[in-house]
């Protein structure tokens, strides 16, 4: 049977500390679904087994996940390699959208979904959290977000299931930097130029935002798509 409980958890953030209060915890058999304030978004801690040899654990497992509500059936898994400084998103799938389940196996990311759901009543939120392969977090973000992630480490890998296949010409985008939606990337300097080009902006050591050249054509939440 499943354990539930409420939780408060407190995030440091620009100085000041904000109280992001979560919904109801529910710990399955090997893995803790945390509801974030954002509806159709999670935080997912598997069990963690270590000894001297090394450590074990279910990063995945149905019927954990459908005991907690979670009814979505993955058809692909995808991962990726990239260096400090590289701004992967913000990405959707406009007529086949992707729920995804994230996760990083090496170095660390900042994870960030955006709420694109008209009529939603956190149409326009962001919600982010760090994953990295010490705290082995995963971030399940349902249909209707647009995501991205910030490389925070020398490198990252990154890994995520999907509920759809990738179809090439069906992928929208939203602006990583829209001030309307006001995203705090961790350890990011820099100003809003206008538009999404990151050439303005850098990490605190100095390192450069390495892009791809159509994310740094993303228009604004005011004229992205909106699911319905």
């Amino acid at each position: 049977m499943p354990v539930k409980f409420r939780l408060t958890v407190f995030i440091h953030m620009s100085d000041d500390y904000i109280i992001m209060n979560y919904k109801e915890v529910i710990i399955m058999g090997q893995i803790k679904v945390t509801p974030c304030d954002i509806e159709g978004l999670y935080i997912i801690e598997p069990t963690v087994h270590g000894d001297n040899r090394g450590y074990f654990m279910e990063t995945y497992n149905q019927n954990d996940m459908h005991e907690a509500g979670l009814d979505m059936v993955f058809v692909q898994d995808n991962q990726s390699s990239s260096t400090k400084g590289v701004l992967r998103g913000l990405h959707f799938q406009k007529e086949f959208p992707q729920g995804k389940l994230v996760r990083v196996i090496k170095g660390s990311v900042f994870d960030v979904a955006v709420d694109l759901r008209a009529g939603s009543k956190t149409y326009g939120k962001w919600f982010g959290v760090e994953l990295t392969e010490e705290n082995k977090k995963q971030f399940y973000i349902s249909e209707g977000f647009a995501h991205g992630f910030l490389v925070l480490s020398d490198e990252a890998e990154f890994c995520y299931k999907v509920t759809d296949f990738y179809h090439p010409g069906d992928e929208g985008g939203l602006a990583w930097n829209d001030p309307s939606i006001g995203i705090e990337w961790p350890q990011l300097v820099g100003e809003y130029p206008g538009n999404a080009n990151p050439s303005g902006y850098k990490l605190e050591d100095g390192t450069p935002l390495n892009f791809s050249e159509k994310d740094t054509k993303w228009d604004t939440l005011e004229n992205t798509f909106k699911f319905k």
